[in-house]
């Protein structure tokens, strides 16, 4: 069942999108070659509870880190480990936050330093293929509407779409209704309603969308060790158009990135 939230939830649910946004913009400024995903979990960790929340993922399915890190061929899931961080990899940072007794869980994944030409493009179209998503999510469509999409673009262009994996409803608990798949056909799956807030994360490998499990029971990799990437977004069925309830600017501003593609998300102003 489809938990819609009042105008009031919604805000207290971008309060917690956003301070997702913040430790992610938080760990770009740290994310570098020589530095370990471990060292940065423990950044994150206490990022969280300094700004009087707790961690999102610690503890939930036995969840052991605060962030789930996917270098490389890692899709999402990636336990924090001691191995630094080389140049030219790509880290794909998930994190999730419970705050005023709601989630937020969102995603981005890192360029470090010169990164190959062909996984820079990779990462570029997953992460237009988020917003291509994102625009389908309007009242008068259905579930697998945005998963058409994002399947289609990134298809096109000759990438592999994850189909094990699902983006997801949220809400006071992490995982909500509906799943949200990255791929489907056009007018099948659940009707949209106002106030629904979901999680919208194309995950999209360079080569084969087939993928396996680590020993570790977390990580997940593509099956033919091509690289991956991640982008996710949280957003509100506001008015009957989506709303961004999370930002990449704090990264952008870290990375001294311009950009305007959440402009066209937002009915309420981002305040940074």
């Amino acid at each position: 069942m489809i938990i819609q939230k009042t105008a009031e939830e919604i805000e207290l649910m971008r309060e917690s999108a956003l301070l997702v946004s913040k430790t992610l913009g938080m760990i770009a400024t740290e994310i570098k070659p020589g530095v370990t995903t471990l060292a940065l979990d423990k950044l994150a960790e206490q990022f969280i509870r300094d700004h009087q929340a707790v961690p999102g993922f610690l503890g939930l399915y036995g969840c052991p880190s605060t962030l789930l890190t996917s270098v490389n061929e890692q899709v999402v899931h990636g336990l924090p480990t001691n191995r630094p961080i080389e140049e030219g990899d790509i880290v794909s940072v998930d994190c999730g936050v419970l705050k005023n007794e709601f989630y937020g869980d969102h995603a981005y994944t890192f360029e470090i330093g010169e990164v190959a030409p062909a996984t820079k493009k990779l990462l570029q179209v997953t992460k237009e293929s988020l917003y291509v998503g994102i625009r389908e999510f309007k009242i008068g469509n259905r579930v697998e509407d945005v998963g058409n999409a994002i399947q289609k673009y990134t298809e096109a262009q000759g990438y592999g779409v994850v189909r094990e994996l699902v983006g997801h409803g949220l809400g006071r608990v992490m995982h909500e209704a509906p799943e949200m798949p990255n791929y489907g056909k056009r007018g099948r799956g659940k009707l949209f309603v106002e106030g629904m807030v979901v999680a919208i994360e194309p995950m999209i490998n360079m080569g084969t969308r087939n993928i396996k499990t680590l020993k570790d029971g977390w990580t997940i990799v593509t099956a033919d060790k091509k690289p991956s990437a991640h982008f996710e977004h949280n957003v509100a069925l506001v008015n009957g158009k989506p709303e961004l309830l999370s930002t990449f600017a704090y990264i952008y501003n870290a990375l001294g990135i311009e950009s305007n593609e959440e402009e066209e998300f937002r009915q309420k102003p981002l305040v940074l």
